[in-house]
């Protein structure tokens, strides 16, 4: 993605949440497992686990600024059906896992400039890192290898462990993410433009402008759930509020650079699951990550965008559990790269 379309984003970035992207991503239902904390990396995570502890794990990754609430617990349950343990995690400077404050709050504007004029740049860390809190998970529960599923920013990671730690990796599936390379088409200016205004400190305003930026970003493909965002909206704000953070990880996205050359040397059988309609991190970036790691497949999904709609979720789960039979040498995952796969009760966009 071009430099100066991540500069355009600095302006929501400033005033939001580090929930601010969650409200598209499903609303979960009341009930929650037990929350668990994990000393990894030298930091602390916070994390919960669905199903059989003892099943093949499965490690979902959230994106930018985003709690590992935005990962419902119904689809997490209904992944865990299918014979895995899952697990999902807050990122460090995301929720309640450790944050980065004594790094300061950098200026992303400043950062920006400094990386296009090929100035050094400072960042608190990079998505290594992340990757490398990832795997500290994993060694603090015990498990030797995962099943990797990361959405957005979550999906860099992913790709991170892969290209780190492919033994950890039993196999990799990316969503709506990118290579982080800046030559692949961005988001239009004019969806950029409808993510500037900045979001209310109160928690009333908080909800109002979740439910905006999800119709500005989301899957208009499908029925519009506002009530679920709504809901979900008010649990992230209450759960954490720390727009510092996000700006960090912000920056570690920058700071990161194109990860194309060094995922030609990937192997981990990997899915690239993208919405045709995704404003946000458009489809040609699933293409790109698909033809940028050798084998992987890639899965279009017809009217989804820069969310996970419930009405994907089927899809998506068979997808992740197909690919993990097919690891284990069982019945394969389907479509080759370049299939695009009509969604289940999709609408035509509004």
């Amino acid at each position: 993605m071009p430099m100066w379309v991540w500069a355009l984003l600095v302006g929501v970035v400033a005033g939001c949440a580090e929930a601010r992207l969650a409200a598209p991503m499903g609303v979960p239902v009341e009930v929650e497992p037990a929350l668990q904390r994990a000393r990894a990396n030298g930091i602390e995570l916070a994390w919960e686990s669905f199903g059989d502890q003892h099943a093949p794990a499965v490690l979902l990754i959230m994106g930018l600024g985003m709690q590992m609430i935005g990962w419902d617990e119904q689809f997490c349950t209904q992944l865990a059906a299918r014979g895995f343990r899952v697990i999902r995690f807050d990122n460090r400077d995301a929720g309640l896992s450790t944050s980065f404050d004594q790094a300061g709050d950098p200026n992303p504007l400043k950062v920006w400039d400094d990386l296009r004029r090929k100035r050094p740049a400072t960042a608190a860390y990079h998505v290594a890192d992340l990757a490398d809190d990832a795997i500290g998970l994993l060694d603090a529960l015990g498990i030797r290898s995962a099943h990797v599923v990361g959405v957005s920013m979550g999906g860099m990671i992913a790709q991170e462990m892969a290209i780190r730690h492919p033994e950890r990796v039993r196999t990799l599936t990316s969503i709506m993410s990118s290579t982080g390379d800046p030559d692949v088409q961005g988001p239009t200016f004019e969806v950029l433009s409808a993510l500037l205004a900045p979001f209310p400190p109160d928690r009333a305003g908080f909800i109002e402008r979740s439910v905006q930026l999800a119709r500005t970003i989301g899957s208009r493909g499908f029925p519009f759930e506002e009530a679920r965002i709504r809901r979900l909206a008010g649990r992230s704000f209450e759960r954490a509020y720390h727009p510092s953070g996000t700006r960090r990880q912000l920056v570690a996205i920058w700071a990161s650079g194109n990860r194309k050359p060094a995922l030609a040397g990937v192997h981990v059988p990997t899915l690239v699951l993208h919405g045709a309609a995704d404003p946000l991190i458009p489809v040609e970036n699933g293409r790109d990550t698909a033809q940028a790691i050798p084998g992987a497949r890639l899965q279009i999904i017809a009217g989804m965008g820069h969310d996970l709609p419930r009405p994907v979720w089927p899809q998506l789960i068979d997808a992740i559990a197909a690919l993990a039979l097919s690891e284990a040498g069982l019945p394969g995952i389907g479509a080759p790269a370049g299939t695009t796969s009509p969604p289940a009760r999709a609408r035509p966009a509004q």
